[in-house]
């Protein structure tokens, strides 16, 4: 894999112009580690709160255990989630 040029670098979003990026990632990179870890936490939380109430949306009745594993399955994959829930196939089946 070829290294970009330094003053090259991918575009992070279409719908933002160069000259906003740049300032963007120039205000990343003027922040401490703890102030990344925290915008990164708090971005995680904010996915997962979207994502949990899409799946509120799409399984009313589910409970919040199903729901938490209906969340691994998204986002561990199957196979994985599978491995850390045992019950995931009894959890996820349709009603009859």
């Amino acid at each position: 894999m070829s290294v970009p040029a330094s003053n090259a670098r991918a575009i992070l979003t279409h719908d933002t112009t160069r000259r906003a990026e740049a300032l963007q990632v120039q205000a990343w990179r003027g922040m401490s580690s703890v102030e990344l870890a925290s915008l990164i936490a708090g971005a995680s939380r904010s996915v997962r709160t979207l994502a949990m109430a899409g799946l509120r949306s799409r399984y009313p009745d589910a409970s919040e255990r199903e729901l938490t594993v209906r969340w691994a399955v998204l986002t561990l994959g199957p196979e994985l989630a599978r491995a850390v829930y045992p019950d995931l196939d009894r959890l996820l089946e349709p009603s009859a």
